[in-house]
């Protein structure tokens, strides 16, 4: 039996994550939970799956927490602060942590797993694109074991060899007959807008994906396709890809998750129907596999499967990302941070949907053009750029005002 914490349990992956536990509840043992703010989902987890502990990432949710499971005679321990989150995601009674916290605030959690040796199932896409070769040399250093959960790293794992999935982020891609990665992406609900209209996307529209049900954040991320261009950085360091193995495919249907083409001609795509409980239950069990509750492909309701050139006019985060991927990694962690900044700005109505690949170019741009790659060399150097990235993303949108 596996034994498990999960980060990020009130979160849309928690839920898939609960949903694959519910039918392997055999298999799986839940032992600690970690969340943001959401005290009255956490209290409903812990009702359900009675965890050795439940972590707040502050001391006021933490002690509503307390007092709520107190009352509910629940035998729960109940612990704050990112110190705590840390402790249970690198505590000795767990083999397994799903890291499923949204942005920045998840990397250092992850990489205390790492260094733990556990199984992560890495749904935070942040580790990656700000730390880059730091965690891949962890994961190599400490014998852990990283299991991609984003669909599309999940479906380019599933289409490779085993001799690549056993060494991700050493592997050699031209060894193993592999002549492209192709991420495939929805391109979000404004795939079709005008472009002279996006100024005039509300957050509502933005977070209204066609296909996946996610939270707000990763939502407009699609929506800009910056999802997808953090997407491309991550891959870029699992899969140990140069730059003209990596390709992107917009793909409105979402039924190819991503696809592996092998210099024969092969091109070997893994489908399903849009839900992230097939990727996490593949991340759960492997090699093995088990029931994710999720429904096959009807392929004679499917309809057509169309293709589409990424246009980055309509699409400039995702041209910014993949520039990012390149200059370095203070590029891709300025730009993470920045939007992250720029995207919260969005969602609190302060900025323009457009403003937001505005000001992630502007902090790139600036931090490039002050700092050097080798400034990041460790997590303290990276976490400054990090702070610094976001105090100037917040200075431009203040000049918006």
């Amino acid at each position: 039996m596996r034994k498990l914490t999960i980060l990020g349990a009130t979160g849309s992956i928690g839920d898939s994550t609960f949903k694959v536990i519910e039918h392997n509840l055999s298999q799986y043992s839940i032992v600690a939970l970690a969340a943001g703010t959401n005290v009255n989902k956490m209290r409903q987890l812990c009702q359900k799956w009675r965890p050795k502990y439940a972590v707040m990432a502050c001391d006021d949710a933490a002690k509503m927490l307390k007092t709520q499971l107190q009352q509910l005679k629940l035998p729960t321990e109940v612990l704050a602060g990112h110190e705590a989150i840390s402790h249970v995601a690198s505590f000795d009674e767990v083999d397994t942590v799903m890291s499923a916290i949204v942005g920045a605030a998840g990397l250092i959690p992850t990489m205390d797993a790492v260094k733990a040796g556990k199984r992560v199932l890495l749904a935070n896409k942040e580790a990656l694109v700000m730390s880059g070769q730091i965690f891949i040399d962890a994961v190599k250093q400490y014998g852990a074991e990283i299991m991609p959960v984003d669909s599309e790293h999940n479906a380019i794992f599933q289409c490779l060899p085993e001799s690549i999935q056993t060494s991700l982020g050493y592997c050699d891609l031209t060894k193993q007959g592999i002549q492209h990665i192709i991420l495939t992406g929805s391109g979000g609900p404004f795939r079709y807008t005008d472009n002279k209209m996006l100024s005039q996307v509300t957050p509502e529209q933005a977070i209204a994906h066609p296909n996946w049900s996610m939270g707000p954040k990763i939502s407009v991320d699609s929506a800009s396709m910056m999802n997808k261009g953090l997407e491309y950085i991550e891959a870029k360091w699992l899969f140990n890809s140069h730059r003209d193995q990596l390709k992107v495919l917009i793909h409105p249907q979402s039924v190819i998750h991503s696809m592996v083409q092998y210099k024969d001609g092969s091109l070997l795509a893994q489908m399903g129907n849009p839900d992230m409980a097939t990727p996490i239950s593949y991340a759960l069990s492997y090699p093995e596999r088990i029931s994710a509750g999720v429904e096959p492909l009807d392929f004679t309701k499917i309809g057509q499967l169309t293709f589409l050139e990424p246009d980055y006019k309509r699409y400039p985060c995702l041209k910014l990302a993949i520039e990012s991927c390149y200059a370095g990694q203070h590029a891709t962690t300025a730009l993470n941070a920045a939007n992250e900044v720029a995207v919260e700005y969005f969602l609190s109505r302060q900025i323009k949907f457009t403003d937001i690949a505005i000001v992630n170019e502007r902090v790139v741009s600036h931090i490039c053009g002050k700092n050097s790659q080798s400034g990041c060399n460790s997590l303290e150097s990276i976490l400054e750029l990090d702070k610094m990235a976001r105090a100037l993303a917040i200075e431009i949108i203040e000049e918006f005002a």
